[in-house]
């Protein structure tokens, strides 16, 4: 069973900062593309950020800019830094662990932290 560990979640006032962490196994670390999700009340779950083995990053439109997304292979942890908070990024958010084996996605979640921020 594969574990993803998250922590940095909270309540920030709209305009300030949170950090989420996301620890993954060494096994399964420097081969998996590392990506985090959130999920509103009564939404979809988004990608919000995701960056590859090879530190590629990819961006939600909404969040450019404003939060950075970062991976060290060496602590085997990802990293969201999100800055310049809006009361619309309050959210459940979800780490992601994914690769491509050839015939399938393999993908492995975290259990969400919650990201409020307060206008």
């Amino acid at each position: 069973q594969v574990q993803l560990v998250e922590s940095g979640g909270g309540l920030v006032q709209a305009g300030g900062s949170l950090r989420l962490s996301c620890a993954a196994p060494e096994s399964i670390f420097s081969s998996y593309a590392m990506g985090w999700y959130r999920q509103a009340p009564g939404k979809q779950r988004e990608l919000v950020a995701r960056i590859h083995s090879g530190g590629s990053t990819n961006y939600a439109d909404s969040v450019k800019g404003r939060f950075t997304i970062s991976r060290d292979n060496a602590k085997n942890t990802a990293y969201l830094q999100m800055n310049s908070l809006k009361p619309e990024d309050t959210a459940v958010y979800y780490c992601n662990a994914q690769r491509y084996n050839g015939f399938r996605f393999d993908a492995y979640w975290g259990q969400g932290t919650q990201v409020t921020v307060s206008s």
